[in-house]
């Protein structure tokens, strides 16, 4: 991860566990601490450090945070939003809640104030059900784009380190679309599809929000087209947002699947350009093979300096 150390590492792994466990309200420090492999006062430390509050305050801000959301989208009671958070009475919550919001869940409710509430550390609920990390550090688009040819230069050598054990006959030999690559049994229409669904996917996965692959089987070019205007303007606008505001550090964690996955911003955007230029690549070649217009994707064309 670009500008990550490992204290904020192990933040970020909390935030994932904290995450992960919101309805284990039996967990406490020492238990999140092990599951980190850490000792209990060193845990407290470094979260406390990075976090400005301590983990057990940290989890129920989240977990009040988590009921505003409830109450404000639901008609869950009052009650089972209490229950939810952890309480274990109606008159601790509605105190709590106070403490928090200024008043109690039910005039809340009915407010149109703000669900998230003060944080020393900006890590908030984020819906259905995780939480969402800000850019520890600024990183500019330099310092990422610089990273991106860092990238490159670093996995070519692994390459021709891995190269270094194949005979001359195996390095001459011409490759074929039957070599392993990043999509099993790939055709023009899944990996059009595909291309659009890698910005669709990670929209979802940055707002927390479930991806269903099974858009992608059989997909019409007129779905495609559809989704790529919603899809791709997002996407873009998105890294032009953090772009401007040197956010490439951001932290996500997504916690929709069995596992939550932790991602920063940086390594998204890098991750969607590096498997989008093979798959497009592949798509390019197979379009003229079948007889369709040539199409120039040099990004130095992209790039042109304007004329004079």
């Amino acid at each position: 991860m670009l500008g990550v150390d490992s204290r904020s590492d192990t933040f970020a792994q909390f935030v994932a566990l904290v995450s992960s466990h919101l309805d284990d309200h039996g967990a406490n420090s020492g238990d999140m601490a092990a599951r980190l492999f850490l000792s209990r006062s060193h845990f407290d430390r470094v979260v406390g450090a990075l976090a400005g509050e301590t983990p057990a305050r940290f989890r129920r801000r989240v977990l009040l945070e988590r009921a505003a959301y409830r109450l404000r989208t639901t008609d869950m009671s009052v009650l089972d939003a209490a229950v939810e958070a952890g309480y274990t009475s109606n008159e601790a919550f509605t105190r709590a809640f106070r403490r928090a919001y200024g008043s109690s869940p039910s005039a809340w409710r009915v407010s149109g104030a703000a669900v998230h509430v003060a944080s020393p550390n900006g890590v908030h609920f984020y819906p259905p059900g995780g939480l969402r990390l800000p850019a520890i550090e600024r990183v500019s688009s330099m310092t990422f784009v610089s990273g991106l040819v860092d990238h490159h230069v670093a996995v070519l050598g692994r390459m021709l380190d891995r190269a270094t054990t194949l005979t001359d006959h195996q390095l001459d030999e011409p490759i074929r679309l039957s070599v392993e690559g990043i999509d099993s049994e790939p055709t023009i229409r899944t990996l059009l599809s595909r291309l659009v669904g890698q910005m669709d996917m990670w929209n979802a996965a940055m707002a927390n929000e479930r991806y269903d692959l099974e858009i992608e089987r059989h997909e019409s070019i007129e779905s495609m087209r559809e989704r790529l205007n919603r899809a791709g303007k997002a996407f873009a606008g998105y890294v032009r947002k953090i772009s401007a505001q040197d956010r490439f550090d951001e932290t996500f964690v997504d916690a929709t699947g069995g596992t939550p996955y932790v991602f920063t911003a940086a390594g998204m955007i890098g991750h969607v350009i590096t498997y989008a230029a093979y798959r497009r690549t592949l798509v390019l070649g197979a379009l003229v093979s079948a007889g369709a217009p040539d199409l120039d994707d040099d990004p130095l064309t992209w790039f042109a300096p304007a004329t004079q």
